[in-house]
């Protein structure tokens, strides 16, 4: 296992993109940033900047089955003990939103883990369009390999002193449904909150099954957060998961937003909804209360 140097608060100005100003500047100054080359250009000012002042926060690298795993760890500083919050990357990667998202929950009292899942596929930060991300990248990611890299992440954190016996797990996008995925896999999850996740598709080799295939069995309490105008995620699909939810014994619940579609936590792009994100976080960490992970 090997720790890489903390790195700093690198984060994008909050002057807005205006006509006029060289996109080149701009792009440079994002990517310097740390966001996803695929996301650019990133709304900078509806961004929410959380600093690490009474944080220890960094990059490391997990080594599992020799291959290096980046994970972005952030906790209340000079504390052991913390309950364990996962946090999984949209599709886009551990960029600096979801380190941002990271450091959110260290300053509510737990440590929050951001592992880089598609490392063995390629750096997903680096691709500048979302169709070569999703042919290259991410259809190319097994959802076995990334619950074995998960279950050594959690080992990972009970080494530097995390309680998985209060273990949460919360995604966006992408991480959405492997939140629901891997609080049917792990028995020691005591809940997930699920954003925006996919509930259903087609059976693949990387991809044997979806949410709404493991619902009926699953045991974890999971919040999934959705929004009613996402059309990449219709109220079909979310009815369907319900009902086979209600077939079995998980204690899981939705929320649809009226007003919002997809990706409408992801405060530095123009899906943002300011309302239902403040919205939707407060539900997940009164949820992760709930349900004994705080």
């Amino acid at each position: 296992m090997k720790d890489l140097v903390q790195d700093g608060d690198s984060l994008v100005a909050s002057t807005a993109f205006e006509d006029g100003v060289d996109r080149r500047v701009f792009l440079k100054a994002a990517v310097g940033s740390g966001f996803a080359a695929a996301t650019l250009p990133v709304v900078a000012q509806s961004l929410i900047q959380t600093d690490t002042a009474g944080l220890s926060a960094g990059d490391h690298i997990i080594v599992i089955d020799g291959q290096d795993v980046p994970v972005y760890r952030a906790q209340p500083e000079g504390r052991t003990n913390l309950p364990v919050i996962l946090v999984i990357s949209e599709i886009f990667g551990v960029h600096e939103h979801i380190k941002d998202v990271a450091r959110r929950f260290a300053k509510a009292g737990y440590l929050a883990i951001a592992p880089d899942l598609f490392v063995r596929q390629g750096d997903a930060t680096k691709v500048s369009n979302i169709a070569d991300l999703m042919k290259d990248i991410v259809s190319k990611t097994p959802d076995a390999q990334v619950m074995s890299d998960l279950d050594t992440v959690v080992t990972w954190a009970k080494q530097r002193g995390g309680d998985i016996e209060r273990l949460g797990i919360t995604g966006f996008c992408w991480g959405g449904r492997i939140t629901w995925l891997y609080a049917a896999h792990n028995p020691k999850v005591k809940a997930g909150v699920a954003w925006y996740g996919r509930l259903t598709g087609d059976a693949t080799p990387n991809s044997p099954k979806h949410p709404v295939d493991v619902a009926q069995g699953l045991k974890v309490p999971v919040l999934g957060l959705y929004g009613a105008k996402d059309t990449g995620i219709p109220l079909a699909s979310v009815e369907r998961m319900k009902e086979q939810l209600g077939k079995g014994n998980s204690r899981s619940e939705f929320v649809v937003y009226p007003n919002s579609g997809h990706a409408f936590h992801a405060d530095y792009r123009p899906s943002y909804n300011e309302a239902d994100a403040k919205d939707g976080w407060k539900r997940a960490l009164n949820w992760f209360a709930k349900h004994g992970v705080a």
